[in-house]
């Protein structure tokens, strides 16, 4: 190695690690020629180990799948996909449409065909890297705490691959600093290092004496660090966040309105409803008011004719809404994935008119343009809010979405932290474009064309 090799390796803008694009199809940018997609493709093509964050709907799936299979004519080896457990037989139908061959795998065995293999991320721990050319984790905001499992796997597996790439609309929902996570699993700086790089960690204590950790950029930290991500990601929201044109990404209107139900006592232990003060008593109030605001999330589902999902957190509000609701299917945790995934193929199809499920298990990645009737129970997860919004207000949706937040009086305080989150949450990604815009002109010195003379002693 020379020492500008040396150089170049250490830098944390570092060059591309990635080739020429051997194929781009005409499907991209619906055969429109140079657009946004073509130019995400090529750019993560050339940088080899990229991240695409890119809003629901944008194309992530036709764009990975590129990247795929451009890995697979350059290395000769078959390209692994993960995806959340869902999502799997979504994305083998897509691959069908576009012309590119893709198979699922779930037991770690694989035949000797070079393609795009689909597998969930619960089983990536079966299979090899070494026989793969590259790997994409589609929702890779899975991996956005540093402390899961699942991230844990994701890193180490993509650790032996020379062709890396991340998908998700939301790699780190309100606090940036979680994009350490994905610059580990591209193999930039690792979580910890970046924490230690351009942050500073301040301990705080409530009014009860509890510590809370907060973190917040070194002086003049703030400008490095944006340029830093902007060097392995490209982040947008609508095509004209890079530069393109939007008319084809034009959102109808999104419709959301709180509805808070009164239960016919207050829990027990309580002369009269009070708001919760904190995670047990709000446990509390949800167990006791599940009647209540299961009768209006399905009186709110048959107000509007047509298809309409409802998210549910907890087993009891899932049957019970199954039992209440007519022409309708419950996807819940105990089912076995063939069982999902022929419920959810049901509603996709509009066998069944009405969904039941969960967020952990259906807020991520499907594409459910033809619903735009979305019914849940209120949570403090932004994240889950925004992705349960975003399978049915996504772009190639044609009608206004109602989205109807239900909660019980004493769920006041829940409210207003959503409200936090999802204000945080803009002021972020606005940050993210702002900073984006002005980085995309920085580039890395791949080549050192004056050569420089070393004193003899050293």
């Amino acid at each position: 190695m020379t020492y500008q090799d040396f150089l170049q390796r250490k830098s944390q803008l570092g060059g591309n690690a990635g080739f020429e694009p051997l194929w781009m199809p005409s499907f991209l940018d619906f055969g429109e020629g140079d657009g946004f997609q073509h130019h995400l493709v090529d750019w993560s093509l050339r940088k080899g180990r990229a991240a695409i964050l890119a809003d629901c709907g944008l194309g992530k799936t036709p764009m990975f799948l590129t990247f795929a299979e451009n890995v697979i004519r350059k290395t000769n080896k078959p390209f692994l996909v993960t995806t959340p457990i869902a999502v799997g037989a979504q994305t083998i139908k897509e691959a069908a449409k576009f012309g590119i061959e893709a198979k699922r795998t779930r037991d770690g065995k694989m035949t000797d065909e070079k393609c795009v293999w689909v597998t969930n991320y619960e089983q990536l721990h079966k299979y090899d890297p070494d026989d793969f050319g590259g790997m994409a984790a589609d929702e890779s905001s899975a991996i956005k705490d540093a402390k899961t499992e699942t991230k844990a796997a994701v890193v180490e597996f993509m650790r032996r691959l020379p062709y890396r790439l991340l998908c998700t609309a939301t790699a780190a929902p309100n606090d940036f600093w979680e994009l350490g996570t994905s610059s580990e699993a591209l193999g930039y700086l690792g979580f910890r290092d970046m924490i230690t790089t351009f942050f500073k960690q301040e301990t705080s204590k409530d009014h009860l004496g509890w510590g809370r950790t907060k973190y917040r950029f070194r002086g003049h930290a703030e400008e490095p660090f944006w340029a830093w991500i902007c060097s392995w990601a490209r982040s947008l929201r609508k095509p004209s966040d890079l530069g393109f044109d939007d008319s084809r990404f034009v959102l109808p209107e999104l419709r959301e309105k709180v509805y808070v139900v009164k239960t016919a006592q207050p829990r027990p232990g309580m002369l009269f409803s009070m708001p919760a003060t904190d995670m047990r008593e709000e446990r509390a109030e949800r167990r006791h008011s599940i009647k209540e605001r299961c009768e209006k999330a399905v009186e709110l589902a048959c107000a509007k004719p047509g298809p309409a999902v409802l998210w549910c957190e907890l087993n009891d509000e899932g049957d019970m809404l199954e039992d209440m609701l007519d022409d309708c299917v419950q996807v819940s945790g105990s089912m076995s994935d063939d069982a999902k995934e022929e419920a959810l193929t049901a509603f996709s199809a509009g066998q069944v008119k009405r969904m039941v499920i969960k967020p952990k298990i259906g807020a991520w990645g499907l594409n459910w343009e033809f619903c735009s009737n979305v019914i849940a129970f209120i949570t403090h997860s932004f994240e889950r809010y925004y992705q349960l919004v975003r399978r049915c207000w996504r772009y190639g949706q044609k009608n206004p979405v109602d989205v109807s937040l239900i909660a019980c009086e004493g769920e006041e305080g829940i409210c207003k932290n959503l409200d936090r989150k999802q204000r945080q949450s803009s002021t972020m990604f606005d940050s993210i474009v702002r900073h984006m815009r002005d980085s995309m002109h920085l580039e890395s010195q791949d080549f050192f064309p004056e050569q420089e003379v070393c004193p003899s002693w050293l």
